[in-house]
C-alpha cells in the first residue's frame, strides 16, 4: 500500500473493530498500518473478510499476525514453498548457471549453507537433511524485519569466468521474473566468496 491509502485503510480497520464491538486507538491503527503496508490494499481487505467468516476463529477480532498469516501462509508454508523452488531450480537449471530467486531470503539461506555450487554437491541421501536445514533457517530469517542478501547466487560458469577474467554469465531468474529482478536490484553488492571446495578442486 502507499501513503495515499492510509485514510482508506484506517477507515477499514476502524470498521472491522466496530464490527467486533471494539474501539481502536490511533496507536493501534499505526501498528496495523506498518504491518499491512507491504501488501496490496485489496488483498488485505480480502484477507480480513476471510478472517471474519472463518468458522474456527472468525468470532475473534483479528490481529495483524492473523492477516499476515492469511496473506502469506504460516512461516512453515513459506519455507516449504521456498524449498520447492530451490529443489526445482537445482534439478532443472543446475549449478552451472548463476541464479536469482524471487525471494531474497532464499539467497541468504543458501549463501549461509555454502552457496549454490555447494548445494549441487549434495547427495540424494543428504537431500532430506539439507531440506530440513533450509526450512529451519528460512523460518528463522522470515521473522526478521531486515535482511541483507546477495543479488544472486554464483554458479560454476560465473565462477570460472571470473577467475579467468571473462565477462559474467547471464543470471537465470527463478520464479516471478519481476520479483527476481527486484531482488537483484535491492541485493547486497557484497557477493559471497567463490566456494572454497570449487577453487581447490
Amino acid at each position: 500500500m502507499n501513503s495515499n491509502q492510509m485514510r482508506a485503510f484506517s477507515e477499514l480497520i476502524t470498521a472491522v473493530y466496530a464490527f467486533y464491538r471494539r474501539d481502536i486507538s490511533e496507536y493501534a491503527i499505526q501498528i496495523w498500518w506498518n504491518a499491512m503496508r507491504p501488501y496490496d490494499f485489496e488483498a488485505v481487505k480480502h484477507a480480513i473478510n476471510r478472517h471474519c467468516v472463518n468458522p474456527d476463529n472468525g468470532q475473534f477480532c483479528p490481529m495483524p499476525a492473523d492477516i499476515v498469516k492469511l496473506l502469506e501462509g504460516s512461516s512453515r508454508d513459506s519455507a516449504l514453498l521456498a524449498w520447492s523452488k530451490v529443489d526445482k531450480a537445482l534439478r532443472h537449471v543446475g549449478t552451472y548457471r548463476s541464479v536469482a530467486f524471487d525471494d531474497p531470503i532464499i539467497h541468504l539461506v543458501l549463501q549461509n549453507m555454502g552457496g549454490w555450487i555447494a548445494l549441487g554437491n549434495k547427495t540424494e541421501s543428504e537431500w532430506p537433511f539439507v531440506a530440513k536445514e533450509f526450512e529451519n533457517r528460512y523460518r528463522s530469517y522470515k521473522q526478521r524485519d531486515q535482511i541483507s542478501a546477495p543479488k544472486w547466487l554464483i554458479g560454476i560458469a560465473e565462477c570460472e569466468n571470473s577467475i579467468n577474467g571473462f565477462h559474467e554469465e547471464d543470471v537465470v531468474l527463478i520464479g516471478n521474473e519481476t520479483a527476481a529482478k527486484a531482488v537483484i536490484a535491492m541485493g547486497s553488492n557484497h557477493q559471497q566468496q567463490f566456494e572454497r571446495h570449487f577453487l581447490e578442486a
